[in-house]
C-alpha cells in the first residue's frame, strides 16, 4: 500500500521534483508551501502520515518552530531538507527530535533511502493505535478491543488508507490507488470490500461508527 508523505516544502520546482519521484517509488505526497497548513492538516484534519519532510525557510514560520510544534504531539518522523546544512543546524534540529537531515542540494534517491531508513527504525515491529483499532503493519492485523480482526490483504490496505485519511472523504479510485487493486477495478468491487470490512468490525452502513458513506464521492472514516 503506498506510505503517506507530508512535504512542507515553498519552492514550487523543489516541490514537484520531490513529489514526482516519490511518486516512482510508490508514495503519495501531499504538498504544503504554507507550514500553518500544514499543522493543520496535522492536529484539525487529523490526516496521519508515515514521515514529514520538512524544509527551515519558509513563509511565516520557520521549520525548526515547526519541528517543535510537531513533537508536542507527534511522533511521525521528520526528515530535514535544506539549504542551511551547517553542523550548528544539524546538532540543533536533532536536539528538538528530528530524525534525519539532508543538505540541499541532494539527489532524489537520497531521499528516498533516508525515508526508508527512519520508516524501518520506526516500524520496529510496533503497534499504531488509531481510534479504536490496533494496527501492527509489520504483521498486516488489526485488532478492536483485543479481539483480532481477520482481514484479507486487500481489506486490510483499504481499512488502513481509510484510517490515516480519518475525516477525510475519499473516492473509490483513491481507494483503488491506494491498494493493490488493479487500477481497472470496478466501483462495485471497492463497495464490495467496504462492505466486507463494515461487517467483519461491527460498523452499521446506516449508522455508522467507523465507515460513513459520502454521496457522489465516496467513504469517509468518522471513527
Amino acid at each position: 500500500m503506498s506510505r503517506q508523505v507530508l512535504l512542507i516544502e515553498d519552492e514550487v520546482q523543489m516541490q514537484d521534483l520531490i513529489r514526482d519521484y516519490l511518486g516512482s517509488y510508490g508514495y503519495t505526497t501531499a504538498v504544503y508551501a504554507d507550514p500553518r497548513e500544514a499543522l493543520d492538516a496535522l492536529f484539525l484534519d487529523k490526516q496521519i502520515f508515515d514521515v514529514i519532510v520538512l524544509d527551515l525557510t519558509l513563509p511565516g514560520m520557520d521549520g525548526f518552530d515547526v519541528a517543535r510544534e510537531i513533537r508536542t504531539k507527534l511522533d511521525t518522523p521528520i526528515i530535514i531538507s535544506s539549504a542551511r546544512g551547517d553542523i550548528g543546524n544539524k546538532i540543533y534540529g536533532y536536539e528538538i527530535g528530528i530524525d534525519d537531515y539532508l543538505s540541499k542540494p541532494y539527489e532524489p534517491r537520497e531521499l528516498v533511502l533516508r525515508i526508508e531508513a527512519v520508516l524501518r527504525r520506526h516500524s520496529g515491529g510496533g503497534a499504531l493505535h488509531i481510534s479504536d483499532f490496533v494496527i501492527n503493519e509489520a504483521f498486516s492485523s488489526v485488532s478492536l478491543e483485543g479481539y483480532p480482526i481477520d482481514f484479507t490483504r486487500v481489506e486490510f490496505e483499504i481499512f488502513l488508507f481509510l484510517l490515516r485519511q480519518k475525516g477525510v472523504n475519499v473516492s473509490r479510485e483513491q481507494i483503488i490507488h491506494a491498494s493493490s487493486l488493479e487500477y481497472d477495478t470496478k466501483a462495485r468491487t471497492v463497495d464490495m470490500h467496504i462492505s466486507n470490512i463494515r461487517q467483519k468490525i461491527g460498523d452499521n452502513a446506516r449508522e455508522p461508527d467507523y465507515i460513513k458513506s459520502v454521496w457522489g464521492i465516496g467513504y469517509r472514516f468518522i471513527g
